[in-house]
């Protein structure tokens, strides 16, 4: 078997230097390329605007119960510090904070990994570790933005609101939050405190086509006998329930990177797990072969309503 270390798939950034190889708690070798400074200042600069239009939203939605109250109402009713205008004001702050942390937790638990902003600049959170990221990470990383950014800005408006804020306390806020978004800047990782508690990282999510990956090894071939169309490798049903979707995104990564290593290490790995014996020089073939029976199988379910997250969660 030649060496694979030039192939095209690795996936490779304008700079190298924030090249990295994810090692999956499989052993398998996984090239990444880390978020920029700049992709992750404009996915949160998107994030909160988005946040800001929503809490703008619930503003206007309060307003508007308001006015329907008064319109309903003597407006003497409203104004009562126990009417509908202390209920709607207790709805207001109970939606913003919801807004500043469900918004976070809900999108980066997903599937996807990532916020609407990170989405947009094509960016996504993952474990350091190389396995699936876990709610705990999740959760830590984000109670951490609230003492990096969120709380300070709170603390900074609601002072000068109120007119009690002196100007030493101002500066002083002020440099607190500019010291945590300037730290991803002072290490190579790009990592923010909330990642380094956490565990995890930002890293590109570039995606490709499949059809692109995948060599002609891995298709169905025609029987010059029958006409039926097979494959070099067949798997039963229980050979492809051991595994989920995230097992096949790692193994989708492990073809595209395409190094010799990583080959046999995931071949080895899958052999012992459905009970076959891992042979060698064809190691691409039998996981192309695999990656698109399991692929099938996947989506099979998934017509059914039936979806695998990974080999550890069963069908929901």
């Amino acid at each position: 078997m030649t060496s694979t270390t030039t192939d095209p798939w690795i996936r490779r950034s304008n700079n190298t230097k924030l090249d990295r190889i994810m090692v999956s708690p499989e052993g398998v070798p996984l090239n990444v390329t880390v978020a920029t400074a700049g992709a992750r200042a404009g996915a949160l600069t998107l994030d909160i605007i988005i946040i800001l239009g929503l809490i703008l939203g619930v503003t206007l939605l309060g307003f508007l119960a308001l006015w329907g109250f008064e319109a309903a109402f003597d407006d003497n009713i409203v104004l009562e510090e126990s009417g509908p205008l202390s209920v709607v004001a207790v709805l207001w702050i109970i939606s913003v904070f919801l807004f500043r942390n469900a918004y976070f937790l809900y999108f980066e638990l997903g599937d996807r990994a990532a916020t609407w902003g990170k989405r947009a600049v094509g960016i996504r959170v993952a474990a350091r570790d190389g396995g699936r990221l876990t709610a705990e990470a999740v959760i830590a990383r984000n109670i951490i933005r609230d003492i990096e950014l969120f709380l300070p800005l709170v603390f900074i408006s609601s002072g000068e609101a109120d007119g009690s804020m002196s100007d030493f306390t101002a500066w002083a806020g002020f440099l607190w939050v500019l010291m945590f978004l300037l730290f991803p800047l002072f290490n190579k990782d790009r990592l923010r405190c909330g990642d380094l508690i956490a565990g995890t990282w930002v890293i590109q999510n570039v995606k490709r086509n499949l059809d692109g990956v995948v060599a002609p090894s891995a298709e169905l071939s025609a029987d010059p006998t029958t006409g039926k169309t097979t494959s070099r490798y067949e798997f039963s049903d229980a050979d492809l329930s051991v595994y989920g979707e995230f097992e096949l995104q790692t193994l989708e990564s492990v073809l595209r990177t395409g190094t010799d290593e990583a080959l046999a290490t995931v071949t080895a790995s899958i052999c012992n797990k459905i009970g076959w014996e891992p042979g060698s020089g064809d190691e691409r073939i039998f996981l192309e072969a695999y990656y698109t029976a399991l692929r099938a199988k996947l989506e099979r379910g998934m017509r059914f309503g039936k979806r695998r997250k990974d080999k550890f969660s069963q069908d929901i």
